[in-house]
């Protein structure tokens, strides 16, 4: 969101510091609401005044009442349909910019969420059931292959109610951009693995997509072997270039 390579907390701290104009702040200034959505955070969170944030949501305020899935505080399926509620179908709002860090593949990848009708989700008591069926962290991780299996799962689920949220839910403007921030253990990916995440942009309107069609990448959600590689902090300015006033897809 910065455009700027972040890998250390002095570097962290010296931006949040800063003046360093990043999406969201570019976003308002644009007249929109800007939103973060985060189910992993459990206290306040006042970078986000740095970044442009108008409002955060996480866990302390999402009105979730089931268990934890180990380190996550919700499935992911309760946030996105949550999200509908506090910001997304309100009447009368304004565009909304939304950075949301879903948090149901994270590690330890036990006990794994369900995904279900959209209707039952509720306020989150449905998944008492869920975890109670679910194996246990101590099972999982005696074997590397059980633990690679569980991670495999955990992203389907996280994939699957995106996708499915924007089949149901997603209105004909909306414009998501998703990623992994980072590769999981080296007990799934093995020692020495690349670090490289995918990245997708959806969009209902073709001119949009339309405006990234120079950046060379492939259609769908999974990446080709020759797809182009670029460093996290390179986005800012790709995107803006291209979507932005006049952009073109170079």
């Amino acid at each position: 969101m910065s455009g700027l390579w972040i890998n250390n907390q002095s570097r962290y701290r010296n931006l949040t510091a800063s003046n360093r104009l990043t999406l969201p702040n570019l976003f308002r200034s644009a007249g929109w609401d800007t939103v973060s959505v985060m189910p992993g955070a459990t206290r306040a969170w006042p970078e986000g005044n740095f970044y442009g944030f108008d409002r955060v949501w996480d866990s302390r305020n999402l009105g979730y009442n089931g268990p934890r899935f180990s380190w996550a505080p919700m499935p992911d399926q309760y946030t996105l349909k949550q999200f509908n509620e506090v910001e997304y179908n309100k009447a009368g709002r304004k565009p909304l910019f939304v950075e949301m860090p879903l948090v149901s593949s994270h590690t330890p990848w036990a006990p794994l969420p369900e995904f279900m009708d959209w209707d039952q989700v509720g306020d989150g008591s449905v998944y008492n059931a869920i975890v109670a069926k679910q194996p246990t962290k101590t099972q999982i991780w005696k074997a590397s292959a059980t633990v690679r299996s569980q991670y495999g799962k955990s992203v389907q689920y996280t994939v699957t109610t995106l996708t499915d949220w924007i089949a149901k839910y997603g209105k004909d403007n909306l414009v998501m951009v998703f990623l992994g921030d980072h590769q999981p253990s080296p007990v799934v990916t093995g020692d020495d693995a690349s670090h490289d995440v995918p990245i997708t942009i959806v969009a209902k309107d073709p001119a949009v997509l339309d405006r990234i069609a120079g950046w060379g990448w492939t259609d769908g959600i999974k990446p080709a072997a020759n797809a182009p590689v670029w460093p996290m902090n390179a986005f800012r300015d790709k995107f803006l270039t291209a979507m932005g006033p006049g952009g073109t897809s170079h």
